[in-house]
């Protein structure tokens, strides 16, 4: 039984300025901004059936935006729009590593292939994941992905905290160059 239902006639004074700061600092420009967050309400409207209440509305939204964004970048399909997301993601978030995992659509959203593209996406992680020198790989995988303390991990593979940084670093910079090769 769903718990969340949606109310566009309330998406504008309820979320618009949010929707607005999230985009913009992804995009780092206010008329594209506005033009995501648009197309997102829009999105909203035409896939309203497909809701299924299992988020909240606003975190629906967002994994609209999130698509929005994504799908911006691609179009441009530029290494400076590239590096913007991988700036903006790794710069503007709390925990280390998001951007990589932000790349992934919500679990909520309701496209059509958002599963068979997570799934492609998810595969083509995991294989770039692989490529990476093995101890590059295990410190991403236990930071980023397992969500291991860096106290713990330092402790575990006997290394300060600066190296674990770089290596994550390292990591991300090879693991966004082999997913734009092989996804983007």
């Amino acid at each position: 039984m769903s718990t969340h239902k949606l109310e566009p006639n309330k998406w504008v004074d309820n979320y618009a300025d949010y929707l607005f700061n999230y985009a913009v600092g992804r995009v780092s420009n206010g008329e594209i901004a506005k033009d995501l967050v648009s197309e997102t309400f829009l999105a909203g409207l035409k896939s309203a059936k497909n809701y299924k209440g299992d988020a909240a509305e606003r975190t629906w939204l967002i994994a609209i935006l999130k698509r929005k964004v994504i799908d911006h970048y691609r179009k441009i399909n530029s290494n400076k729009g590239k590096a913007e997301v991988r700036m903006n993601y790794s710069s503007n978030s709390d925990v280390e590593g998001d951007w990589l995992e932000e790349q992934v659509a919500d679990p909520f959203s309701s496209f059509e292939n958002s599963t068979m593209e997570n799934e492609e996406l998810g595969l083509a992680i995991q294989e770039c994941i692989a490529k990476l020198p093995k101890k590059q790989s295990m410190v991403f995988t236990m930071k980023t992905i397992q969500g291991i303390s860096t106290e713990d991990i330092c402790n575990e593979l006997q290394i300060n905290p600066s190296n674990l940084w770089v290596m994550i670093h390292r990591a991300r910079t090879a693991l966004m160059g082999c997913l734009n090769q092989n996804w983007f």
